[in-house]
């Protein structure tokens, strides 16, 4: 398996396969385009965008007051630490001796495949990455 990765500047790593020219410049003109419902993202020209699902209900998420609720359902609750209210990052944890986070960027626009998987390895029983 061949790729490049792509540091961006929100701190999120981005693979992408079998890069083309094309690939790169579409990256650079649009640095994040989105396609359909949840935030879902296109990596690369031709993939498919993906979307985070509650498996529970089924239910596709759309915002993130549907992914706080979900997530404080599941125990999870916003992680504070003297951020600023200009930081560009929302932080969930499940307890102040827990060392799992998940961060995520401030506007849903933002919100990538890469955010996905992070949830759906924390919780792996109640959320899913589906493709369109």
């Amino acid at each position: 398996m061949s790729g490049v990765l792509i540091f961006r500047k929100n701190g999120v790593v981005q693979f992408i396969s079998n890069p083309t020219k094309e690939s790169f410049q579409q990256e650079a003109e649009a640095e994040s385009t989105y396609f359909g419902v949840g935030g879902g993202t296109a990596t690369a020209p031709g993939a498919r965008p993906r979307v985070l699902v509650y498996v529970p209900s089924n239910q596709v998420i759309k915002s993130y007051a549907e992914l706080e609720q979900r997530l404080q359902e599941l125990g999870w609750t916003r992680y504070h630490n003297g951020q600023s209210r200009s930081s560009d990052l929302i932080q969930y944890h499940r307890s102040d001796a827990s060392a799992h986070l998940i961060s995520l960027p401030t506007n849903f626009n933002n919100f990538s495949s890469i955010h996905m998987y992070d949830i759906v390895v924390k919780n792996p029983s109640y959320f899913h990455v589906r493709l369109l």
